[in-house]
């Protein structure tokens, strides 16, 4: 690098130099100057003489990874065959020998290029000062195969444009302008990389001095039209291969589309019927049956053909309950045996365990080594977690079945209560059902009369006895059914009524019943209270209800609530008056208290049905004149 550079600042070179060296070779004009007046012509006749510096080439040619080209003179490489674009008698780099691997190491980017002097056959490039910051370039466009040239001599043609860079690839189109640049475009997007190498290089024609025939390269990415086009399309068609080969996959991974259904007919009808028969062929032609009643092909010529195939698919159902419970047998006789292995296991468990623990006992430990006593607790501990992580396993198994046992039994008692419960309303949906279904075979009456007094209309046979007589006895029949259906509307009113009479019966038997619960309650909180009071003041006071200064004011305060409502009010109302003063006030209690007090409070049942209600009024001044 240092010698390229000094070559290039001693430009041009002093007259002393021999005059060998002042001649160019037929394939690339070398001149040096003798002055800046003097230069010397391309087309001059050149003699055949050696190279100066023949290294130089093949070394700015290896950068631009292009092969070196013969020049006249001293060879640049020895035994170079154009043909296998390698020199011969050297043998082949390979990965096996020292100091090389497989892949080459990659290029620092801080290390510097090494850039050289390049002669053509019409100029000589030098290379800029390798202290310099790189050459600033634009920001490199999408496809880009174009480059600005700027900095070219005045006297610089295109010819000399193009021996300079088609060394860089093939050259498509030049555009040369009147100002001293140019723009370049190749034929690949990688010729632009070759071509930003020589920004930077001093350029001079021939060996002329004069300042129209040097300057100064500056090679930028240059954005064109055609090549933003070419970009797009190829962008595009890359597009249209992925969206092919997505499309492609799509199709590999989708699932088979099943068979189209065949259309129905009677051959294909009599096909599905045996093949429903069959329990190989079974789901083939529930599927095939299915999708002819969604499609609509049921009508009056074909209801009887679709209904035995209903029924032969109905046919199924036990073989399905009986497979079913097969399976659940199947697996509870392999629970079964899972359970009695895992307690067989835990039995042998116990044993090895017990083994141990004997062996651990003072009698037998002291005979072992240290290390032997050391292996026997390290089993013993891996054996015991063992077991209990077996034990847990199985009391596990044991829980779950005694909750499946839990809930058949809850689910027991429930059907019991469900069927005591429904056992009314079945009538009643039965009486549904059965007015549901007159109403349709009506209206397939009145669907067969229209379509009969239609085709009567079309054939315009109206003196036809027949169709007369058909007339008549539809009419008839359709008399009979409306008076049945008055009839079946009647008896479903009767017995809605009926049920809703014995739903406000059964509401106040229940209400009966929690009363007497509750009276039954109190009495037996009497009894207790009366068993256990030890007090002789109790005893002689026997005939007083109120018992407690607690009582007295309880009743005070009731009397006081009863007195503000006239008609009374529900146990339920004054005790959540009574649970704003004391949360701890008990409903029994206070009803109990009430009932010893018949003077004072009375209880009265007002409403009817299903608002019957239970209210207590006070009736102290009443009581007062009686007592």
């Amino acid at each position: 690098m240092s010698s390229a550079w000094t070559r290039s600042e001693q430009w041009p070179p002093p007259m002393s130099q021999s005059p060998e060296r002042s001649l160019l070779s037929p394939r690339c004009h070398r001149s040096p100057l003798a002055d800046n007046s003097r230069t010397l012509n391309v087309d001059s006749t050149a003699m055949t003489l050696p190279m100066s510096d023949p290294t130089a080439w093949a070394t700015a040619m290896n950068n631009l990874g292009m092969t070196p080209l013969g020049i006249a003179g001293q060879p640049i490489l020895p035994d170079f065959d154009p043909a296998l674009g390698m020199m011969t008698g050297i043998p082949p780099i390979t990965p096996m020998m020292p100091g090389l691997g497989i892949v080459p190491p990659p290029i620092p980017p801080d290390m510097p290029v090494v850039k050289e002097i390049i002669h053509c056959k019409s100029c000589t490039l030098f290379p800029p000062n390798p202290n310099l910051p790189p050459p600033a370039t634009r920001e490199r466009p999408p496809g880009c195969k174009t480059v600005f040239v700027g900095g070219l001599p005045e006297n610089g043609t295109e010819q000399i444009i193009v021996e300079v860079f088609e060394q860089c690839g093939e050259i498509i189109a030049i555009r040369k302008s009147k100002k001293n640049f140019c723009h370049i475009r190749f034929a690949e997007e990688y010729m632009v990389d070759k071509a930003l190498y020589l920004s930077g290089y001093r350029i001079r024609l021939g060996s002329s001095t004069d300042k129209k025939d040097t300057g100064r390269l500056h090679v930028d990415f240059a954005q064109a039209r055609d090549d933003l086009y070419e970009w797009e399309c190829k962008q595009r068609m890359l597009a249209r291969e992925e969206r092919h080969r997505r499309r492609m996959e799509e199709e590999r991974l989708r699932p088979p589309s099943p068979p189209p259904v065949v259309h129905y007919s009677d051959h294909e009808c009599s096909i599905v019927a045996e093949k429903l028969k069959d329990d190989s062929k079974f789901s083939e032609a529930v599927q095939t049956l299915l999708t002819w009643i969604e499609r609509g092909e049921v009508n009056r010529r074909s209801a009887n053909n679709f209904y035995s195939m209903i029924q032969s698919a109905n046919s199924h159902v036990r073989r399905l309950v009986n497979e079913k419970a097969a399976h659940e047998k199947d697996m509870e006789e392999a629970k079964e045996k899972f359970k009695q292995a895992l307690s067989g296991i835990l039995i042998q468990f116990e044993q090895i365990v017990a083994v141990y623990h004997s062996a651990s006992k003072q009698k037998a430990w002291d005979h072992f080594t240290k290390a032997q006593r050391k292996n026997i607790s390290v089993w013993c501990k891996q054996a015991e977690e063992i077991r209990n992580i077996h034990n847990d396993e199985l009391m596990g198994i044991r829980r779950e079945e005694e909750m499946e046992m839990s809930d058949d039994e809850i689910e027991e008692t429930t059907e019991t209560k469900e069927t005591e419960e429904s056992a009314l309303v079945s009538q009643t949906e039965a009486l549904k059902e059965e007015n549901d279904s007159l109403r349709w075979q009506l209206d397939a009456y009145r669907n067969e009369v229209e379509l009969l007094k239609q085709e009567q209309g079309k054939a315009h046979r109206e003196d036809d006895p027949n169709k007369e007589q058909q007339l008549k006895l539809l009419q008839q029949a359709l008399q009979g059914m409306q008076q049945h259906l008055l009839k079946v509307q009647e008896e479903y009113k009767r017995k809605e009524a009926e049920l809703e009479k014995i739903k406000d019966d059964k509401l106040q038997v229940e209400k009966m019943l929690e009363n007497l619960k509750e009276k039954e309650s109190c009495a037996s909180r009497l009894c207790a209270s009366s068993q256990d009071s030890d007090y002789p003041l109790e005893k002689t006071l026997n005939s007083s209800p109120i018992k407690s200064e607690r009582e007295a004011l309880l009743v005070g305060i009731i009397s006081t609530f009863l007195h503000v409502h006239p008609f009374g009010a529900s146990i339920e109302y004054i005790c959540s008056y009574l649970h704003r003063l004391d949360n701890k006030i008990c409903t029994s209690d206070v009803e109990c208290l009430m009932s010893r007090l018949q003077h004072t409070f009375k209880q009265e049942m007002t409403g009817v049905g299903a608002s019957l209600e239970k209210r207590w009024k006070f009736c102290g001044f009443e009581g007062l004149k009686l007592t």
